[in-house]
């Protein structure tokens, strides 16, 4: 890698990526790149989707660890490495060492997913549990990187990692020569820094747009200020880009050479998540449908053809439940009403028949009868209901009312 004079800092050069590409033939799969109908229709101009969500590991980040960890010395190999991660760093770490024959461990919240902890155990890595959030396992590791002498990996700040996730831009000017504009999700910025790198050597009337999850938008006041600067909170359901704070080394590279960094709202990730399953049948997490939630949000700022980067799938099921019951209300085919009706002998019943008229599916019913907030002749009742849109849910709190259910708020 080469040094900038100005700023100390290590560059990432087009012939970096072309180099992780070689090392990576063979190791990481070339990803399929799928058109979308829906989005195609939507934006006015083709869009495609770029599926890492099927790398190996669920996540674009195997390309960056293995290029990382295949540079170390032969001393360094033999120390072991580190890592801290939530899911798909720890997973890319882990299966790039055991392919590579180096001892790794990895440390991850106490609360991070059962089966990405199992996944990260599986393809062999050392995991221990340690904080409650990602920052304090962080601190862990690099505790251990000190006393051990192991390498730390870090997920997004190292020219090599850049690198290696900077070969999805090679393989997609590949895969739709004719792209316009790429959309890429970002949490540190290490996969759209190495896109950019090489996208913008080679094509640099490829417009390169980063997208953030708008309760962790680390990159907008970063970029504002000239510099990374740390948000003070990061709640998102979008886990694999819900970073505090930019990587120095991808920051630059950002500033220099990504066209626009946009935010997205919590509704328009889960509404992407449950178009990506519903019309393209893939399963792709929060961070991964980020690009898709941009399309959605704004489908006119994108020139086509796009190619939306769907950079990983690994979703806790749980979780994945949550989000796409959140996808279907924002979209108006999910409705939770709560109301009070006369506790009396059929009252359930007519309620029930008030929305079968207006063709509501019950999913579930909740039912208290005895609660010290109910008057002696109340009760109340929770229903969820599947609904068909906007429109339908306001039909169906109007007939509601006008059957004389108090509506409760």
């Amino acid at each position: 890698m080469n040094y900038s004079t100005a700023d100390s800092l290590p560059t990432v050069t087009p012939d970096d990526v072309r180099g992780a590409q070689k090392m990576l033939s063979g190791v990481a799969r070339v990803t399929a790149m799928e058109g979308s109908r829906h989005l195609s229709q939507l934006v006015g101009a083709p869009v495609h989707l770029k599926c890492e969500n099927l790398q190996r590991t669920g996540s674009f980040k195997l390309r960056g660890a293995y290029v990382r960890i295949a540079g170390l010395l032969p001393e360094e190999r033999a120390a072991g490495v580190v890592a801290a991660s939530a899911g798909n760093h720890a997973q890319g770490v882990a299966l790039a060492s055991a392919l590579l024959g180096v001892r790794s461990t990895v440390f991850m919240p106490k609360g991070a997913p059962l089966p990405k902890i199992s996944a990260t155990r599986e393809y062999g890595a050392d995991v221990r549990l340690h904080g409650q959030v990602v920052d304090e396992t962080l601190a862990a590791a690099q505790e251990y990187a000190a006393e051990t002498g192991a390498v730390f990996i870090h997920p997004f700040d190292h020219p090599d990692i850049i690198a290696g996730q900077g070969t999805v831009g090679l393989e997609i000017l590949e895969q739709c020569p004719d792209v316009r504009t790429i959309v890429v999700g970002t949490g540190g910025g290490g996969l759209v820094a190495g896109i950019a790198t090489v996208v913008k050597a080679l094509r640099p009337d490829v417009r390169v747009v980063g997208v953030q999850a708008q309760g962790a938008a680390a990159y907008p006041p970063s970029l504002a200020a000239g510099r990374p600067v740390s948000v003070e909170s990061a709640a998102t359901m979008a886990d694999g880009i819900r970073v505090g704070r930019p990587g120095d080394v991808p920051f630059r590279i950002v500033r220099d050479l990504v066209d626009d960094v946009r935010t997205v709202s919590e509704d328009a990730l889960s509404a992407a998540v449950l178009l990506c399953m519903e019309r393209a049948k893939l399963v792709v997490e929060p961070a991964g449908a980020s690009p898709v939630a941009a399309l959605l949000s704004d489908p006119g700022a994108f020139e086509g053809p796009v190619v939306a980067v769907l950079s990983g799938g690994n979703v806790d099921p749980v979780l994945l439940q949550r989000i796409l019951r959140h996808g279907m209300a924002a979209q108006g085919r999910y409705l939770a009403v709560r109301l009070r009706l006369t506790d009396r002998p059929g009252a359930l019943a007519t309620l029930l028949g008030v929305l079968t008229l207006v063709d509501a599916n019950v999913l579930d019913v909740s039912h208290v009868r005895t609660d010290p907030r109910l008057g002696l002749t109340e009760a109340e009742v929770e229903l969820h209901l599947e609904t068909k849109g906007p429109e339908h849910c306001a039909e169906v709190g109007h007939a509601l009312r006008e059957a004389g259910y108090t509506v409760i708020d």
